[in-house]
Order: structure tokens, then sequence, then C-alpha cells
């Protein structure tokens, strides 16, 4: 969501962080500390890392993987085993460079750069290992890739190539090829993701052969004579083996049947425990649906009482009700989106919260959401702009009604500024200006986080003027318990989709297709299975974390937003580290409760 073209900035973030130091070695005080504002004795590696990672990856993949492909095929080329040979040594020259590196006498953001980038090197290290034990898996679906790989090498450097022999090298692939395919052919069902990467490897191997192809085809007169023909009909071969190739794959997955027909993979609680370890949450999958619970039955009683408020006692379905209807007519929702933008900006300026740039209010967009997209996104969703969810003409009635009652004025007041500034929108204004090298190291209990903080923030400060407007930041609080409960659960292979679905409607309120909606966003819409338990928890940590820093009164509220948005979006635990001047180690672990159970 908030993706920064690192080639655009590697020139500019290099001039400036020589000029920082340079200006460090002359200055003091101030000085250095604007100077950590955009930089680490680890920067410069983070940045050089980034880059050769960059150009091993630019120099060994294809440059014209089949122009005809998907999108997302063009991106997952599968590496070739040279590629993948190449990018471990590399991680792990890295890995060597920075045990080398005097830990001790590095600043706390020098601490902490090492720590995330030790983590991410890790972190592609294991994945490459698991990518080479998939590949070995299918190798015998593939014995005839070395020939084009080593074709491919020949091209790098533009070798002399004798253009008979060569032809007669293509028809020796090709008739390998044939008896790999009928051999894959056969098979009665393979893991889908093997599947998916053999027709990955196929759609590789027919870019390295065009590269191969294009490079003399036309410029060597023996070889535009030889090998015209014996690569037409290989590349066509590699056409074909890649089309069958998802035909033999098979999803093999615990998730339960059930009728909603939204399909996913539960990952099991190995895998919970080990993704949250990763992004710095030190606690088990049960532990964080009993945490969920507990927020969940908060926000009961704070609906409990806006319903009373509202004349419908206990009934606070029948208040939500109310709240749905209030939708605004059809075509006026944009500006409501702008007064309800405006109402959250006066108020976070009247507080001096946060120091909003002028040229971040200038700049932010707005554009309209496609109906395909509404039905896995039913709500609107920001960033560099807000997108809004709302019925065309297409939509069926019922579904255009669901629309508008779903984004209502009550339940969009409380989330346009997380939508906007001073969530999405300000992070990506902020995370490119603000050390931008940090970028690979974001984390969805950061992005989410900080958004999702706002809402909590600006409820406890009185945002809520009436009960409807708490309804509305209630239902959004609600459902973000609700997250963390249904997407656990699922994936711990204890919860159907459509039990998810129910859960949403029965126990948030939401609109069934609404709810529907949601559940498919979370299982196929392409999201970490942790990144809807992101929002929530990530807000906690800096709830935690604004305890620590600005109740004690060791900092103000603006000291302290503006501090946390230029370290970009880094685990929270690392962000509460520099704050606090925390002692690290080299080999840093999770560890920071920052919730507490028995408040």
């Amino acid at each position: 969501m908030l993706t920064i073209k690192k080639t655009s900035f590697t020139f500019v973030i290099a001039f400036c962080l020589t000029v920082c130091w340079l200006a460090g070695s002359a200055q003091t005080g101030s000085v250095n500390n604007a100077l950590y504002e955009q930089t680490s004795e680890i920067a410069g590696t983070i940045i050089r890392y980034g880059q050769d990672i960059n150009a091993i990856k630019d120099f060994y993949s294809p440059y014209n993987v089949n122009e005809h492909a998907e999108d997302q095929y063009k991106m997952n080329v599968l590496n070739s085993p040279e590629q993948r040979r190449r990018l471990v040594e590399v991680n792990n020259d890295y890995l060597k460079q920075l045990s080398q590196a005097d830990f001790s006498a590095m600043s706390i953001y020098g601490k902490v750069d090492y720590i995330l980038l030790k983590k991410r090197i890790n972190f592609e290290l294991n994945d490459l290992q698991k990518e080479d034990e998939k590949y070995q898996q299918i190798t015998k679906y593939l014995s005839f890739a070395d020939g084009i790989y080593a074709l491919e090498k020949k091209r790098r450097r533009g070798d002399f190539l004798d253009g008979e022999k060569v032809a007669t090298e293509m028809t020796a692939i090709l008739k390998q090829l044939k008896a790999d395919s009928a051999t894959y052919s056969k098979l009665q069902g393979l893991d889908m993701p093997l599947a998916k990467m053999t027709r990955n490897a196929l759609l590789g191997l027919k870019g390295r052969l065009k590269d191969f192809y294009v490079f003399y085809d036309g410029y060597d007169p023996a070889f535009t004579w030889w090998v015209p023909e014996p690569y037409k009909a290989l590349s066509n071969a590699l056409q074909k083996y890649s089309d069958m190739a998802l035909s033999k794959g098979k999803v093999i997955t615990t998730q339960k049947p059930d009728s909603s027909g939204i399909k996913g993979v539960p990952i099991g609680r190995d895998a919970l425990i080990s993704q949250l370890q990763a992004e710095m949450i030190p606690y088990t999958p049960e532990e964080l649906i009993q945490l969920a619970n507990k927020e969940f039955a908060w926000c009961d009683k704070e609906m409990l009482k806006a319903s009373q408020e509202m004349g419908f006692g206990n009934d606070w379905k029948k208040a939500l009700e109310k709240v749905k209807n209030s939708y605004v007519p059809v075509g006026h929702q944009p500006e409501l989106i702008v007064k309800l933008y405006n109402d959250a900006i006066s108020f976070i300026k009247e507080r001096d919260l946060i120091t909003i740039p002028p040229l971040a209010e200038e700049t932010w967009g707005m554009v309209m959401m496609s109906p395909e997209r509404q039905l896995v996104n039913p709500f609107f969703t920001g960033g560099k702009e807000i997108s809004i969810s709302y019925p065309t003409n297409t939509m069926e009635a019922q579904d255009k009604l669901m629309s508008m009652r779903g984004n209502n004025p009550y339940f969009s007041r409380g989330t346009v500024q997380h939508e906007l500034i001073p969530g999405h929108n300000l992070q990506y204004f902020m995370n490119s200006r603000y050390k931008a090298y940090r970028q690979d190291f974001s984390t969805p209990f950061a992005i989410e986080g900080w958004a999702l903080y706002w809402e909590l923030l600006l409820y406890d400060k009185g945002f809520a003027k009436t009960p409807e407007e708490r309804v509305g930041m209630l239902f959004w609080r609600m459902h973000r318990c609700a997250r963390i409960i249904f997407s656990l659960n699922y994936h711990l292979g204890k919860w159907t989709p459509q039990q998810c679905v129910d859960f949403l409607v029965d126990r948030v309120g939401h609109e069934r297709a609404n709810a529907a909606g949601e559940v498919r966003r979370s299982f196929e819409g392409g999201y970490s299975p942790l990144y809807q338990v992101a929002y929530l928890l990530g807000g906690l940590q800096i709830m935690e974390l604004k305890k620590e820093m600005v109740d004690s009164g060791k900092m103000s509220y603006k000291q302290f937003h503006d501090t946390v948005m230029k370290e970009n979006l880094i685990p929270i635990e690392m962000i509460r580290a520099t704050l606090t001047n925390q002692p690290l180690t080299r080999d840093f672990t999770t560890s920071w409760k920052f919730y507490d159970f028995n408040k």
C-alpha cells in the first residue's frame, strides 16, 4: 500500500547521507538530532544491501518475460538456480559484514537498523532455502531447463555462437521438454504451490530463451539463418507447458467445507507463532484471541451506553440500525468524505496533536472504487489517495443499499482520518521523506496500527460527541476485535469462512454482503495471515507506547507523534527501543509485553 520505487531514491538518499555526515562531523547538538532523522551508522549498509540485491535480481532475471502474460505472472518468475545461489552468497556476505561491525559503539538508531537488517537478511535466506527445497521437488519435470540456462549465460557477455549448433541444441532441448511435459501431464495431482512454481519456472525459461534469441537474431547472419524455426517451436512448447502446469495443481487445505464459496488455506498454529515472532509480537494465538475478547467486552459496555442514550435500551443492534440508515442521498458521498475529513483535521489541529505539512493537506487525492473491487473491499480505503466505496449503476439494488448503509456518515466519520491525515496518507507523505531506506522493514503492525491508533486516540479525546457518533466509532473497534478472533480461529483450523461471516453479522452487526466481502478479502485478497490481526494489535502497541512517553510527561503529543512518524514503518517494538534508548544486543529477540490482561 505504501510502496516507494527504490531506484528513484537511491542517489538522493546517498547524497543526503553524505551531506548529513559532513555536517554532523562539523557541528554538534541539534545538527546531530537532525542527522538521525535521516540516517544511522548502518543506513549506508542498508542502502548498499538493497541495491546489491536489486542488481542480482535485475542481472539474472529475464527481460522478456511473456509480454502477454498477466502482471502477476511477470512478477512471479522463478529465480534460476544460478540467481538463487548468488542471492544466498550476497545475503551471507552481508551477514558477515554485520558480524564484524562494532555494535556496542553504535547509537540506538544504528542498533535498531542493525537488528532490522539482520532480521531481513535471515528472512530472505530462509525464503531462498525453502524455494530451493521446493524446486528440487520439480526438477524432474524441468530436466531440459539447464540447456536454456546455458544459452542465457552465453548471451550475457555476447559469446560468438555457431548458428547451426544452436539450432541443434534447441532441437535437443525441445525433445527433452516434450518428454518432461508428457511425464507432468500424467500426474494425478500436484500440491498447488509446486504447480505454481512449475508454471513460474516455465514462464521464466520462456523469457530467458527470448532474451537469448532477440540478442542475436537479425545481427548474426548464420544465427538468423538456422535458429528462428527451432526457437519458435521451443518457445511455443514452453508456453503450452506453462499453460498446462496449473491444471495439475491441487489445493491441499485443512479448511473445513462450507457454503460460503470463500476459499483459503489455514496455515496452522506453528506457522502463526513463527509469523508472530517475525513480526515481533511475543504472544500466542490463543493469548491474542483472549486479548480481542477482552477488548470486545469493553466495546460492548460502551455500545450499550450509547444505545441507552439513543432510547434503545440494551438492544444495541436497533441503535446500529438507526445509524446505518443515516446514509446520504445518492451522489453525495464524496462531499461527505470531505466534510468528515475537515472535522477530523480541525479537531486534531485544535489540540496540536501532530505536525501536518501544508503540502500533505494540499495533495491528497480522491478516486471512486470499482464494483469489482467492492466485492472484496466494501469500505473505502486510503493511502496516497482515498478510494471511496459507494454504489454504481451496475450493482443490484440490494447491494447498492448494503453499500450505502455500510458507508453511512457515522461509520465513515470514525475512519476518514484513518485513511487520510494523520493516517495512511500522512504515512505515505512522511515515509517517503524520512528514513526511506527502511521501506523493506515495514510491517502491517505499523502501517495499519498507526492509522488504527488514531481511531483509539480520538475516541479517548472525545471526537465522538453524540451517541450516534460513538456507535459509528465503536462499530469499527468491534470490527477490529472481530478480525483478530475470526482470522486466528480460521488459521488455527477451528472456524470455516461461513462461521467467520456469521460472526461479523451477528457479533458486530455487519451487512451480510459486506461481511462476506471482508472475509473474502482476508482469505483470498493476497493479505498475509496476520494482516487483519495487525490493525488493533498495532494500535494497542502505539497506545501503550504513548502511555509510556506522553502520559508520563516525557514527551508532548506532537513530539511523540512526529518522532514516531519519522522512524518509518518499522516494528513498534523497535520504535519503542529508539524512544527509550533501550539497551539492545546483536541477537535481539522480541520480548515487549505491551498488553495488560489484568487491567
